[in-house]
């Protein structure tokens, strides 16, 4: 199967780049027009090796995590992919249920090449679930390296739709945080005094519910009446925040950080990195010998 990366277009793009870049600066005159395209070679050799090593490191450092006891940040989830709410898209192609899509479309032109007309993918997040618990992934800002791929031809149109179903195995690598994760203050005297006071400040509230003797204050029998009913709606609220089940996301990281979303094995997506590693320092390592060659024959 073929396997399209979303918004990682430095690697597949940066060849073309290259070529492009060199040809237009050998237009130029000799020497500037040489000197030109090499310096281009070198500089985004350079970056693309140093891009494409770091992107293999951070798949093949980060430890795999597991939900339920994952720290907070920078974090490695592999799991089986689930529709949130048990509610699943449906493709814009076919109507059936995925996780996720992107959807290209294009018309056949009359000289039987292929015109792009528009590309669609989904932004809705969906659960990973590796046995220890469930986490919310947020695709938006992703890169989505995904090998299902399905043509689908209607007359001159043909739309290409890459996407993941329920229950693929998924691979995660971004921003793992935890919502309702810091424990609860359970300050049990501080929130008695809290809520008497806030409910001081709507009196005739207050009286309405323990001036028992209608003389339109509150005595200490009453006012005791009031603490005890503060303590017990104060631990009603502990007992429910302490029962709340936790809320796990997995979304894009600030700064320029890898955020990835794959179903393919992480090893292999470090491989393919590598790879291009290996392609841009052949390009800036070739750009080099020519440079070092071109100024000792004389041409700059």
């Amino acid at each position: 199967m073929l396997v399209r990366l979303r918004r990682d277009l430095t690697n597949a793009g940066l060849p073309a780049l290259q070529l492009g870049l060199t040809g237009l600066a050998l237009t130029l005159d000799r020497a500037s027009g040489t000197l030109t395209a090499l310096a281009l070679l070198l500089g985004t050799g350079l970056y693309g090796w140093l891009r494409s090593v770091r992107h293999a490191r951070l798949i093949l450092d980060t430890p795999t995590a597991r939900i339920a006891s994952a720290a907070q940040g920078y974090t490695e989830l592999r799991g089986r992919g689930r529709p949130l709410d048990g509610t699943p898209l449906r493709s814009p192609v076919n109507g059936l249920p995925v996780l996720w899509y992107r959807v290209v479309t294009q018309r056949r032109q009359p000289d039987g090449k292929w015109r792009h007309l528009n590309t669609v993918e989904s932004d809705a997040s969906f659960l990973l679930d590796d046995g220890s618990g469930l986490c919310a992934v947020d695709p938006e800002g992703a890169e989505m390296l995904v090998r299902r791929r399905d043509v689908f031809n209607n007359g001159e149109l043909r739309q290409t739709q890459w996407s993941l179903i329920n229950q693929d195995a998924i691979y995660v690598l971004g921003d793992f945080h935890t919502l309702g994760s810091i424990a609860p203050e359970l300050d049990s005297a501080r929130q008695v005094r809290e809520l008497l006071a806030e409910w001081k400040e709507n009196r005739a509230e207050l009286l309405a519910r323990f001036d028992l003797d209608g003389n339109g204050e509150i005595d200490l029998k009453e006012w005791e009446l009031a603490r005890a009913q503060a303590r017990r709606e104060v631990g009603r609220r502990q007992r429910e925040l302490l029962a709340a089940a936790e809320a796990h996301v997995m979304r894009k990281p600030e700064g320029r950080r890898l955020y990835l979303i794959s179903d393919l094995d992480p090893a292999r997506i470090a491989w393919r990195y590598r790879l291009w590693a290996g392609f841009h320092l052949a390009v800036f390592f070739g750009a080099a010998a020519a440079t070092a060659l071109f100024g000792r024959i004389g041409v700059f």
